[in-house]
């Protein structure tokens, strides 16, 4: 029976997301970052978890580590990100905090503020409930997520090494668990044309941004869709005045590689790129790696686990490999058994038309609770 049937409210729930969304906290910004950090870092110290702040490198904002000292040993990690893709003035300008019916709209609502504030909520009813677990339970608050993680990586993956399971509240897929994720790799392209005045008909100048036009035709043209093998680029920067050829041009590409194979194949792809002009050189920078997580044995074994607290709050869930990278891709690459897509329910992700359902809220909070409490029994 589900001890958590009558312990969540929808509207209580909704109220903390629209709470954290309402701090808006792009990954390149470090002091806005933190003050979603202040907030997680409250919450958890209110809840009585040994919290420490460390702080951020290279730039990017603080992690939060909150963790509750409950029996001996490895126990679970709950990890998530509280950056979002959305910038400053997001919520002035294109999506404010709002409702329409069963869904909440708010930048960060799905991904992934609203699965990490749904998990610190759940954490507390089971304290209500029980006090205390038998295992361990590391809340692990990410600032970079969205741009790959570069400066916490090896953060996330030792605090992972040091607990038997990982919990990771991304939004929830519908119908299914997530136990893998694709690899995720960035790159980012350089190229460095030849000055001249962009008005006179025939000179010595060569176009960095011509060239980096073709090239973003080249790189897109590799994806495979039906194979989910895809290249994009998402960000081109170039040029100075509109009357001067341009000597430098930058762009950052995003691929994704659902198996070893595809993984090869995109770093031969981008290894082997070369300029479409002999005087415009080009330089290709790799960036951040999400390892491929493939489902092993051990997450099969918790996601039966999970599978069972699930139908006892009434949702039959099946399980595969998706993209959409997380932290997910780290733990479960190195083997420990990880459960990815635990957050809310909704759509919209990365858009302007971000939202969760409200629908989802409770049935997702009772499905953590009895997750949290199911894994703390096998202990015993």
């Amino acid at each position: 029976m589900d001890k958590y049937a009558d312990a969540f409210d929808a509207e209580e729930i909704a109220t903390g997301i629209a709470e954290w969304a309402a701090i808006e906290s792009p990954s390149f910004d470090a002091a806005a970052v933190n003050r979603m950090m202040d907030l997680a870092e409250e919450s958890m110290t209110a809840l009585g978890a040994a919290v420490e702040r460390i702080p951020g490198a290279d730039g990017f904002g603080d992690a939060v580590r909150a963790r509750f000292g409950w029996g001996e040993g490895p126990g679970i990690l709950v990890l998530g990100h509280l950056d979002t893709v959305h910038l400053v003035g997001t919520l002035a300008e294109t999506l404010a905090i709002r409702r329409d019916g069963d869904q909440l709209f708010g930048p960060g609502v799905l991904d992934m503020k609203g699965g990490m504030s749904l998990a610190v909520h759940a954490i507390e009813k089971v304290i209500a409930a029980r006090q205390q677990l038998s295992l361990p339970v590391t809340f692990l608050f990410i600032p970079d997520e969205e741009i790959g993680s570069p400066s916490t990586r090896a953060l996330i993956e030792a605090e992972a090494r040091a607990n038997r399971y990982v919990l990771v509240p991304e939004p929830g897929k519908p119908g299914k668990f997530v136990t893998g994720r694709h690899a995720f790799l960035r790159y980012k392209l350089h190229t460095y044309g030849r000055p001249a005045h962009a008005g006179v008909a025939k000179g010595v100048g060569r176009s960095a941004i011509s060239v980096m036009a073709q090239l973003i035709t080249q790189v897109e043209s590799f994806s495979d869709i039906e194979r989910e093998l895809t290249f994009r680029v998402g960000v081109v920067n170039g040029g100075n005045f509109v009357n001067v050829i341009p000597t430098e041009c930058h762009a950052e590409v995003l691929c994704v590689a659902p198996t070893p194979a595809d993984f090869e194949e995109v770093q031969r792809r981008m290894g082997a790129l070369e300029s479409l002009d002999p005087e415009v050189s080009l330089e290709v920078e790799p960036g951040a790696v999400r390892p491929l997580f493939k489902a092993q044995e051990a997450t099969l074994e918790l996601l039966e686990v999970a599978q069972r607290v699930a139908r006892e709050v009434g949702l039959e869930l099946g399980h595969g490999q998706f993209g959409g990278g997380s932290d997910g891709n780290f733990t479960g690459a190195l083997g420990i058994p990880t459960l990815d897509g635990l957050g809310v329910c909704g759509d919209g992700v990365h858009t302007k038309q971000e939202h969760l359902l409200i629908s989802s809220l409770v049935p997702r909070a009772r499905l953590f609770a009895g997750l949290l409490e199911a894994l703390s029994d096998r202990n015993r």
